[in-house]
């Protein structure tokens, strides 16, 4: 059974910066590809950022240039950097894995097996 837990959420202002973890078990980590997705409320889940187990990366448009998505195999661990942080960056984070490790990063909510409870993130102005 894979377990990710997410953590490092939390109430930030505008221009500001925070790192998001996602700690996994349960599996072997590194060949799996991961996701951060995002809720707002009121709104449909969206995707962030994706890396493969290869190592590449994908990002959203409303992200790109601003958060870098990492992961360290040895601690079975995904991050999220999210710097210059905006008030529509506010809600809750959720990270993903699937064990079908094409290399390429996947932006489909469809392709993840896995998904944390979530860490939120409110960013204000």
């Amino acid at each position: 059974q894979v377990q990710l837990v997410e953590s490092g959420g939390g109430l930030v202002q505008a221009g500001g910066s925070l790192r998001l973890s996602c700690a996994a078990s349960g599996r072997t980590f590194s060949s799996w590809n991961m996701g951060w997705f995002r809720q707002a409320p009121g709104k449909e889940r969206e995707f962030v950022a994706a890396i493969s187990w290869l190592g590449r990366t994908y990002y959203a448009d409303s992200v790109k240039g601003r958060f870098t998505i990492s992961r360290d195999n040895a601690k079975n661990t995904v991050y999220l950097q999210m710097n210059s942080l905006k008030p529509e960056d506010t809600a809750a984070y959720y990270c993903a894995a699937t064990s079908i490790g094409s290399g390429a990063p996947s932006p489909l909510e469809d392709e993840y097996d896995y998904w944390g409870q979530g860490t939120q993130v409110t960013v204000s102005s």
